[in-house]
């Protein structure tokens, strides 16, 4: 069974969701910075989980897609906690698989953080925490201390990549790598070896964090950053499949 809706709310943005029910623990998937639920990754596996009888759940940030909100107001933390609310609101009982692409990995380890109990899994696609710290030259930091806004190049579509100083901060608030990460469920974490955008190292980097010992790597030689080739795809669905029981993960 397919529904769809908009979780509303009184002091937040309405955020617009997507879920299918099956059998099994709710596969959660967390987007990208400035993507959304319409993309590749996401409908592929929603489509997997359909056909599948699994549960799965897909919603846009604030700000981004078909959600309510400005995207230039948001920060980590507020979309860390619109994940929290459609997971409570929409999924509130019953293990969970968190599947994190990019910004959405960092996301996914405070998602985790939060709520550790009810993880049974995690999958990182081109993880990317502690960005802020990373992702960013001296000079593009000045930038955000003197403007307040920060705008790129955008190789994935035709408006520029901003970067407000509040999400920075909020960023710099919620750096994990440098310590533990007390979180000790399952992890695979998939990476693109040819990503200009986030450095393989970094999934390397968390794995030796996490202080779950059930931490596995995939590097992908050729792979880019968005790991949306039919073949990424291919190998998205088979982990996630491990995850959901519908094979075995031999952990």
């Amino acid at each position: 069974m397919i529904e769809s809706g908009t979780l509303t709310r009184p002091d937040r943005p309405a955020l617009a969701w997507r879920q299918t029910k099956g059998e099994g623990p709710t596969i959660v998937f967390l987007p990208g910075y400035a993507s959304d639920m319409a993309g590749s990754k996401a409908q592929a596996l929603f489509e997997w989980a359909a056909a599948n009888g699994v549960n799965c759940l897909l919603f846009d940030y604030a700000g981004c897609g078909a959600s309510d909100g400005a995207f230039a107001e948001e920060t980590l933390e507020t979309w860390r906690d619109d994940a929290l609310a459609v997971i409570a609101a929409r999924a509130p009982v019953g293990p969970l698989i968190l599947i994190g692409s990019s910004m959405g990995g960092w996301l996914m380890l405070l998602v985790a953080l939060a709520i550790h109990k009810r993880i049974a899994g995690m999958v990182g696609i081109a993880a990317a925490p502690d960005f802020t710290d990373w992702g960013y030259t001296p000079e593009q930091k000045a930038v955000l201390a003197r403007d307040g806004r920060l705008y790129e190049d955008n190789p994935y579509g035709p408006e520029p990549t901003l970067t407000t100083l509040a999400l920075w901060q909020s960023g710099e608030r919620n750096r994990l790598l440098d310590g533990e990460i007390a979180l000790t469920c399952p992890v695979h974490l998939l990476h693109g070896m040819a990503d200009p955008d986030v450095p393989h190292f970094i999934s390397l980097r968390l794995a030796e964090a996490l202080r779950s010992a059930a931490v596995r790597v995939t590097l992908v030689k050729d792979g880019d950053h968005r790991l949306s080739r039919p073949e990424d795809i291919d190998l998205l669905l088979r982990t996630v499949a491990a995850f959901a029981g519908r094979n075995d993960p031999s952990w």
